[in-house]
């Protein structure tokens, strides 16, 4: 299974997405894909795939604010490609989120769609948005509802986390640790708000079992292929905190090869762990470094380690790359007063997000963060009685969405970012 029955979140069953009935002409479109090109920058190359290898089939497109009418013809794969030349093109940013109108005609069939144009990239250790660099002021966060729990699944739930993460000063979130629900992903779009995307190659897995590969390429494309669309979707995580060995990375290689075949134009990533350290020097050494475009690490220092060290630490990220912190953080039972080193205490979160900001701004080549969590969340594993009580409480809000003292310690950082 992708993931096991090891893993760290409350995976609510029952039918938790919408379901449709959707019928369709005898031959139709069923995929495609808009991107810009990062030189010109007006030029609009596009793929349209029919569910059948149908020639001579024509589909129209349409984008009236940039007055593009153009008209393509299927070769005999069901196949279309082709550019467009779009002139005064308002590209997408989290400042201005601009989306265009662009409509598919095939027959009588019209399929819709509002579509953002960007670029992104990277450029030694900096990540390049639209040519420019960008720090990403991110947060992790599952896919739960702000009110005592439940899947989070419908545009008012995407709109109240989000809300949360704006309040932070976020113009980025990483959506742990599965796709999320596609309202979450096109309400970030809409209010500016880059995303992380990731499957559920948590931890450990069956890295022999090729039906486990074929499980993980599978989640892959179906994520790839939802959201290739969405200007604000600029990573694609492939794992998270994957213990390392020979078995995993010839795993996670073809993982990287694969979402590269579906998407070469956004950033690959994931979420490393394993860490050298000695007397308080830390040195990132991960294989995976050659397959992805940005090195990212989960780090609980002050937390599962090191405890009130984190101003002795440094780092050594030896990889001409950005780095994300993907996770770091501590947890806090939402009321619960105390001295700074007395754990579990607002006061003890607090301290540790100071300790912890302070250190990261002495990481080469930091290019953005996403600290565990924006909410409390529920969690079979935590069951200390009392505090946990099967909740997770790293979050920087309470499950009810009331701010710990730590909510205003990144708050202040991402600000001065």
């Amino acid at each position: 299974d992708v993931p096991t029955q090891i893993f760290d979140w409350w995976n609510y069953g029952g039918i938790t997405r919408d379901v449709f009935l959707v019928e369709t002409d005898e031959v139709y479109i069923q995929n495609y894909n808009f991107d810009l090109d990062k030189t010109t920058k007006n030029q609009i190359y596009f793929s349209i795939n029919l569910n059948t290898k149908s020639a001579g089939k024509t589909v129209e497109i349409s984008i009236p604010e940039l007055k593009i009418r153009q008209s393509f013809t299927s070769n005999r794969n069901g196949e279309i490609e082709g550019m467009l030349t779009a002139k005064n093109l308002t590209l997408w940013s989290p400042e201005n989120p601009k989306l265009y109108d662009v409509e598919l005609k095939l027959g009588a069939s019209i399929l819709k769609d509002q579509i953002g144009f960007r670029t992104i990239e990277t450029q030694g250790k900096k990540i390049l948005l639209n040519g420019k660099p960008i720090f990403l002021r991110g947060i992790s966060i599952h896919e739960e509802k702000t009110n005592g729990g439940g899947r989070a699944n419908s545009t008012e739930d995407a709109q109240k986390l989000l809300s949360m993460a704006k309040e932070l000063d976020c113009n980025f979130v990483r959506l742990a640790h599965y796709p999320h629900n596609e309202y979450m992903v096109r309400e970030a779009e809409k209010q500016g708000i880059l995303v992380w995307s990731e499957i559920p190659v948590y931890w450990t897995i069956d890295w022999k079992n090729p039906g486990t590969l074929l499980n993980a390429k599978r989640q892959l494309s179906d994520m790839i292929l939802r959201d290739q669309n969405r200007a604000n979707v600029i990573i694609w995580s492939i794992a998270n905190e994957t213990p390392h060995g020979n078995d995993r990375e010839k795993f996670l290689a073809q993982l990287a090869s694969h979402a590269r075949s579906l998407d070469s134009t956004r950033l690959i990533s994931m979420a490393m762990e394993v860490l050298s350290a000695a007397n308080y020097h830390n040195k990132l050494q991960d294989n995976m470094n050659k397959y992805v475009d940005v090195i990212s690490f989960n780090q609980y220092i002050g937390w599962y380690r090191d405890v009130n060290d984190a101003p002795k630490m440094t780092w050594e990220i030896p990889y001409d790359k950005p780095v994300i912190v993907s996770e770091f953080g501590g947890g806090a039972k939402y009321g619960l007063h105390g001295a700074k080193n007395q754990r579990w205490t607002e006061e003890f979160q607090e301290n540790l997000y100071k300790e912890n900001v302070a250190m990261l701004d002495k990481i080469d080549g930091l290019a953005g963060t996403t600290p565990w969590i924006l909410k409390d969340f529920r969690s079979p594993r935590r069951v200390l009685d009392g505090v946990q009580d099967y909740y997770n409480r790293k979050g920087l809000f309470s499950d009810n969405g009331e701010k710990k003292l730590a909510f205003y310690i990144l708050q202040d950082w991402y600000k001065k970012k």
